[in-house]
């Protein structure tokens, strides 16, 4: 039974599929899903094979406590639920009990937790190796050289409140027991441009702020400091306090630690001394002064600051302000001085601070080293841990110099990655002798080519610009690269001999692009050539060198006189490739273990899971290729007695029990399932799945038959439970019975009541109402009797008196009824009356016949009586606008399908507020004359169709086209000049301004525009031309016009269709005769 409680958590109530290589279907979209299900249920870890995918939660989880590193101790990889314990735990095994070197390498982008990852796996392997005093004190002082490399290397950045601003690998070396001996600590590429410049919303390098913090007030004024950040020039303000960062306690936690460590008291005073050097540096500022022989110099504002910085250094006053006014440059036997001008000595006093720091973290590293290295000469066992940098790629083509040497590290960790992925496949099929079968997959080797490649290579073309006499700049660099790499098929660059990418607009001509692994990125070339100098004046060495301080003298050599080395330092790329290049031979040497971090989100809060983000990391991570590689051959592998023991209830005749090898057993099994041979392979410890599909069906299966045996379980109780609760209730049912037939009589009884009561009501009501009718008939017989006889009485009086009336009677009569009929028409018009707005039509319905035209002639009168007052309203800039809308209802009306749609719009005409807008003074200036119209239209493109955005002016003699970036007037026309618009009937903004032939602005020929207000601009300009030429202009409205184009004349045709941008018209040119525009 013991067995049959071992489980595997991949498997067993996974959350999602806690292993990509068995992820059904394998695509992007249900690769985020994956990630993100488990992710909601706090699983932050998920595996591809032996590779661990690590999400950020930000917010702690109770899955690091000392409980869980016990659980995950001396466990099989796959045994337990994935985590980063699970890996470390198997690469400490593997290089205790198998001899075997290993290697940890941590990628992922700022913010996505490579450094807490780094710490885990090594507080893991602190835990789980020996004990002892010795060994404690080792693993201590590898423990605490993190705080010291976190306070001097990381800084606060917009995605991480505790980014690595370097690389980071460490040895750790361990004696044949597994017991830790010591480490060495490799760092790449510090960020030291951050000592002088902060991006916005960052901060400057942790020490800074955690000294001014932290530090006693002695110990400030023993450095020369204030506690005031705003003092310092090189310390952002508007970052300078992170929310849940006490930078006072992590002061204290530094000393301590560089005490653990082993730093002597004087040398840690020397360091801080240095820090407060590289922070006073930035106080220094320098003023203009002229010279007698005309040339430019500098000279330094306030030297308080200067003093101060040279009696922390030990440095001669005069000798530094020298080496900030003066630059000596040597060839041979020639001493050149020349004078630095303000830029130049700023220039060179960021450059001494940020070599003076760089090489005191260098110098930190180094002495770090000396203290944790082991003491011992036996032969060592080693665990690297590689903490460095993701692919970096910025929008807006903000990657520089910095980024590409990121991305050319992650080029070669990804080619060896998928190489040692590759082998430790195929080593393992060798082993169980499953024959090996190539995989394909893509090998980025060519991008490191173009890369580092000696003589074609992009860093190798650097280095010799570089080195080049004469003029040298970025520019230059990026003419060289357009020559040397223009054939290359992962090279983009505008500027290049492909044609490709002449009419890219999307790539700048101060850019090149290159087609990573993980993604195209594009490369702003400034500063690339400055940034691979990193050039340092010879002056500024020399004066550091002739300091009393004794580190800061050691962070210098080249400053000795007796020493000097004429030859040109090697620039910045080329150290950072050798260090690549020895640290992939370093890997090589080792087996690799892979976490892979990922950040969920921007915004650093915990349960928001951003997929575009994580969609973006996953494809420069290379995950999918990855997966890929995996299961390319056998996705699913597991040794004989667990997979035995798991599927054994899925067949008879290893069910409940099996006699014989576990081998065997699984052979039955298969073959009892019926599972094709070419699914499965048969090793020599172990059972090789090819599909998920098949592993999942088996689970199908093992979790029906668990069904079906929990069901016989539970059938003997039921039986029991069920004829238990028969007899009781047989019982129960008797008594029940009576009490409800009882019930039942009651409530038919009230039913038969209540409804006869029902029954007698509606006979009662239907007499009540038989009797009403007759009442009321009777009374109607009465009155209708009486009518009659009052009739009949009148008639016989008018016959009596008619021989009295007089014989024109009748006519007066006739016309004071038709007065007094006028009167009350006229007093009930009165009240009748509408509202005087124009557009009501509202009128009282006409009373009698006879007054139909009386009727008619008043509504006229006061609908005319009303606009008259309606009109007594306007200015004459409102009539002026009625006067143009009417124009257009003239022109446009029944004609123009978008003329609808302009009606309820003002006309404003000036829609850019050239006169206000600073970027359009240059046009503002070029332009005297009143502007009636400025607005952005689209000029459709001679060759292709494509649109250009320009400025539209039309002023009261010219029509004018101007680019919309820079303002330069490409166009002007005069208004005499122009013979005609023409425009189509359809829904559509494009209309044609057609040219007199033969005049200076017909050159090119007609312009074929698209523009949101096309109503109002055609009206404009039809009353503009109209006042200037008084002649009317001619307005064409067909579906299908001629455009004359230079020489050519072109048919511009309008087709009803579907778009796939929307409502939005296209045009495309069908031929060199035809343009055709697609209106929805």
């Amino acid at each position: 039974m013991a067995k049959m409680e071992v489980k595997t958590s991949l498997l067993d109530d996974m959350i999602g599929v806690g292993d990509m290589v068995l992820l059904e279907p394998l695509n992007e979209d249900s690769f985020i899903d994956n990630l993100k299900k488990r992710f909601d249920h706090s699983e932050v870890y998920t595996y591809i094979g032996s590779v661990v995918i690590s999400i950020n939660p930000y917010r702690p989880l109770p899955i690091y406590t000392p409980e869980k590193v016990e659980e995950y101790r001396n466990r099989n990889f796959y045994e337990l639920s994935p985590h980063i314990f699970a890996l470390s735990d198997e690469a400490y095994r593997s290089l205790r009990d198998q001899d075997k070197d290993q290697c940890i390498l941590i990628t992922g982008e700022s913010g996505a937790g490579k450094t807490e990852a780094s710490k885990l796996v090594m507080s893991y392997v602190a835990a789980v190796c020996g004990k002892g005093a010795e060994v404690n004190q080792v693993k201590e002082q590898l423990l605490q050289s993190n705080p010291v490399l976190e306070a001097f290397g990381n800084a606060k950045t917009v995605r991480n409140d505790n980014s690595s601003r370097f690389g980071k690998y460490m040895d750790i070396e361990f004696d044949f027991k597994g017991d830790p001996l010591g480490g060495v600590i490799s760092n790449y590429l510090l960020e030291k441009s951050r000592v002088v410049k902060q991006p916005r919303g960052e901060r400057n390098f942790h020490i800074f702020y955690q000294i001014l913090s932290g530090a006693s007030e002695d110990f400030l004024c023993k450095l020369k400091l204030e506690r005031d950040f705003s003092r310092y020039n090189y310390l952002g303000l508007d970052s300078a306090r992170v929310n849940g960062v006490d930078d006072a306690a992590n002061f204290r936690t530094v000393r301590n630690a560089m005490q653990i460590v082993g730093f002597m008291d004087h040398e840690t005073q020397s360091v801080f001394e240095v820090v407060a050097a590289v922070l006073k540096l930035g106080n220094i500022e320098f003023k203009p002064e002229s010279r007698v022989n005309g040339l430019d110099e500098s000279k330094i504002k306030d030297k308080n600051e200067l003093k101060e910085i040279c009696e922390l250094t030990g440095i001669d006053q005069s000798v530094l302000e020298r080496a900030f006014s003066f630059r000596t440059v040597e060839a041979k036997q020639e001493k050149v001085s020349t004078t630095l001008n303000v830029a130049q000595a700023y220039y060179a006093r960021d450059a001494l601070a940020k070599n003076l720091y760089s090489r005191l973290f260098s110098w930190l590293v180094t002495r770090i080293n000396e203290s944790i290295k082991a003491q011992t000469k036996v032969r060592k066992k080693v665990m690297g841990v590689l903490d460095i940098y993701g692919f970096e790629i910025f929008e807006n083509a903000d990657n520089s110099f910095e980024q590409f040497i990121i991305n050319y590290c992650n080029e070669k960790l990804q080619q060896i990655f998928i190489e040692l992925t590759l082998k430790e496949e195929q080593e393992e099929y060798i082993r169980e002798g499953i024959e090996w079968t190539h995989i394909e997959y893509f090998n980025n080797a060519i991008i490191c080519d173009l890369i580092e490649n000696n003589q074609t290579g992009i860093l190798a073309m650097l280095d010799e610009e570089c080195l080049r006499p004469g003029t040298v700049t970025d520019e230059t660099f990026l003419e060289k690269l357009n020559q040397v790499c223009a054939t290359h098929q992962h090279f983009e660059s505008r500027m290049s001999k492909c044609s490709r990418f002449l009419n890219d607009t999307s790539l700048p001509h101060s850019c090149f692009r290159i087609q990573h692994y993980a993604g195209k990125v594009m490369y702003q070339v400034e500063g690339f050539v400055d940034k691979n100098n990193d050039l340092l004046y010879r002056d500024l060495s020399q004066a550091m060198w002739k300091a009393s301080h004794s580190l800061i003298k050691a962070l210098f050599p080249e400053g000795n006189p007796a020493k000097i080395n004429l030859k040109r330092p090697p620039t910045a790329g080329s150290q950072f490739k050798a260090s690549v290049a020895t640290l992939m031979k370093n890997l090589q040497t080792k087996n690799p273990n892979y976490i892979r971090c990922i950040k969920p989100n921007d915004k650093k809060a915990a349960h928001i899971f951003n997929d575009a983000l994580v969609c973006h990391q996953i494809r420069y991570l290379g995950l999918l290729e990855n997966v890929r590689v995996r299961r390319a051959g056998y996705a699913f592998r597991q040794a004989y007695e667990p997979c035995l023991e798991r599927y054994k209830m899925l067949c008879k005749q290893t069910w409940p029990h099996w006699r014989g090898p576990a081998r065997a057993g699984v052979e039955v099994l298969f073959n009892e399932l019926e599972i094709p041979e070419e699914e499965f392979s048969f090793g020599r410890s172990k059972i090789f799945i090819r599909n998920p599909r098949t592993l999942f069906k088996l689970e199908d299966l093992r979790k029906q038959r668990l069904e079906d045996l929990a069901t016989l379980i539970e059938k003997i109780y039921r039986g029991w439970k069920c004829r238990t609760r028969f007899l009781l209730m047989k019982k129960s049912q008797i008594v029940i019975a009576a009490w409800y037939r009882r019930y039942a009589q009651q409530k038919k009884y009230q039913k038969i009541k209540s409804s006869a009561i029902v029954v007698q009501s509606y006979i009662r009501g239907w007499k009540a109402r038989k009797l009403l009718r007759e009442l009321k008939h009777q009374k109607r017989c009465n009155e209708a009797a009486t009518i009659i006889a009052a009739y009949w009485h009148g008639t016989q009086v008018r016959r009596e008196y008619r021989k009295f009336f007089r014989a024109n009677a009748g006519r007066k009569i006739y016309e004071f009824t038709l007065q007094r009929l006028m009167q009350k028409y006229f007093l009930e018009m009165k009240n009748k009356m509408p509202s005087l707005s124009p557009i009501d039509k509202n009128w009282p319905a006409r009373p009698y016949l006879f007054l139909d035209s009386t009727h008619k002639e008043l509504k006229r009168i006061f609908h005319l009586w009303r606009c008259k007052k309606y009109r007594d309203q306007f200015t004459d800039q409102q009539k002026l606008i009625y006067e143009e809308k009417l124009e257009a209802s003239e022109l446009f009306k029944d004609k123009k399908a978008l003329y609808p749609a302009s009606v309820g719009q003002p006309f404003q005409g000036a829609y850019l507020e050239i006169s206000k807008n600073p970027k359009y003074k240059k046009l503002k200036d070029a332009v005297d004359e009143k502007i009636i119209i400025a607005e952005v239209v689209n000029k459709i493109n001679r060759a292709n169709g494509k649109a250009t955005s320009r400025i539209f002016l039309l002023t009261k003699n010219n029509v004018l086209l101007a680019d919309q970036k820079s303002g330069n007037i490409k166009s002007e026309v005069p208004l005499g000049d122009v013979t005609k618009v023409s425009m189509s009937s359809q829904n559509d903004g494009f209309f044609a301004v057609h040219l007199k032939e033969g005049s200076g602005a017909a050159v090119k020929g007609d312009f074929l525009l698209s523009s949101d207000h096309l109503i109002e601009m055609a009206t404009k300009l039809y009353r503009t031309t109209l006042s200037k030429t008084k002649q009317k202009l001619n307005i064409e409205i067909s579906d299908e016009f001629l455009v004359q184009f230079r020489q050519d004349k072109v048919c511009v045709k309008f087709i009803q269709g579907s778009q796939k941008n929307g409502n939005i018209p296209t045009c495309k040119r069908k031929n060199n005769r035809l343009l055709e525009v697609a209106v929805p």
